[in-house]
Parts: C-alpha cells; structure tokens; sequence
C-alpha cells in the first residue's frame, strides 16, 4: 500500500484555526503521511473569493510555516474555471497511482454532496473523510452525522459507505466515508472578515503569521471612499 495523502480544499479567505486543527487531528487519527492544503481559484458553490490568489496562497505558506504534516498545493489556482475537486483528485491519482487519497469535508459541505459535479466519480478516486461542525451550526447538528439533519440523498449515501473502522480505507483504494470528530473551533472566514471589515483584531483565531500578513497587506479593511 502506498502513502496515505489527505486532500483539503477551500477558499481559504482567510485560513485560520478552524482549519487547520481539525486537519492536524484527522492526520494524526487516521496516521496520514501529508495533508495537502489545495487552495481553489474559483469555487463552485461558494462566492468569489474576497482578496487575491496570491494573497491567500501567501496566507497558508505562513499558516504552515511552523511545520506539521502540511503541504500546499497550488495547482487549483494554476488552473483556469472553476474548481472541481474531481479534476484535482483525477490529477493526484495520476500522479500517485499507488497512495490512499482521502478527501476532507466538513459536515455542511458533505450535505451538498450527491450535487457535486461528478461526485461518484470522485469517490471512485478517493475516500471521504468527514468532520462534523460544531454544533450551533444549523447545517449539522447531529455529531455523528447520522441524524436527520442530513438530506436525504446524503444520508443514503452515507449508510450505504460509511466504513465502520479507520482499517477499513485500506481495505480499498476509494470509495469509502468514514466520520472523524474533532475538536470543534466554531471559527469561521465570514466571521474574520466581519471582524477586520470593524476595525478588530482576529489574534487567537488563526495563526499569527496570517494575522501579521493581513495587517501588513491591509486585507479585508474597508476600502478608503473615492473623491
């Protein structure tokens, strides 16, 4: 058996702790080897980002600069349209043929799932590795992920994949969804934005390296009025 790689995307607008805790924490649950931190040039279900490419890639090379078992990954953003994680997975399978991809979802994204462009196609690349949200978000309230709160078609798709144990995703090269808790940081970008959009200060949301780059770039301020 090959590497066993976990793959995290998102907007990363700005990256923070809600982020990256539970990523470290699935890493070391389910012992993976690199966890890939891939941000999207433009997401499918979600607004264009607030600020730049660069920035956002500048902001998780110093999110990560302390170490850890992350990687960035820049090739969403080298790449033109929209970003489909089926395209970024079919490239990395490529790539590495022989490792266990596993793909991170929160548990509101994991929702929306089945109406994801060629999802089956993606689980027949990799497995799904949930993280259930905290709980005051509406979109998932059940911790385990298996109460009604979840559509229909996800909660089908779940009990119809769900592996039992971590040692079940080496028993196949993909196609598996296994829930992983973790500690529940009810951080959120939208949030941050909000706070520097205000005046204030993010310290302890995120690491202090972004928090530095933010205030040295004067991301995410209101812009000065023209005259």
């Amino acid at each position: 058996m090959g590497q066993r790689l976990g793959v995290y995307g998102g907007t990363f607008d700005p990256v923070h702790f809600g982020h990256l805790r539970p990523a470290l924490e699935i890493a070391a649950a389910l012992d993976l080897d690199e966890v890939r931190l891939i941000p999207c040039h433009q997401s499918p279900h979600r607004d264009a980002p607030v600020v730049g490419d660069a920035h956002r890639l500048a902001m998780l090379r110093c999110a990560v600069a302390a170490g850890g078992p992350f990687a960035i990954d820049d090739r969403e953003l080298r790449r033109a349209g929209p970003s489909y994680s089926v395209d970024t997975l079919a490239e990395l399978r490529a790539e590495r043929p022989e490792a266990r991809l596993l793909l991170f979802l929160g548990g509101d994204a994991f929702a929306g799932f089945p109406r994801w462009h060629r999802w089956a196609e993606i689980l027949e690349l990799a497995h799904l590795v949930i993280s259930p949200r905290p709980a005051s978000r509406a979109a998932n309230r059940a911790a385990d992920l298996a109460g009604s709160e979840l559509p229909e078609d996800a909660a089908a798709l779940l009990a119809e994949r769900r592996a039992a144990c971590a040692a079940q995703l080496d028993a196949q090269p993909a196609g598996r969804i296994f829930v992983q808790p973790v500690t529940q940081l009810d951080i959120s970008a939208t949030q941050i934005r909000a706070l520097l959009a205000a005046g204030g200060d993010p310290a302890y949301l995120m690491p202090l390296a972004v928090r530095d780059y933010i205030q040295q770039h004067g991301l995410y301020r209101p812009q000065p009025s023209q005259r």
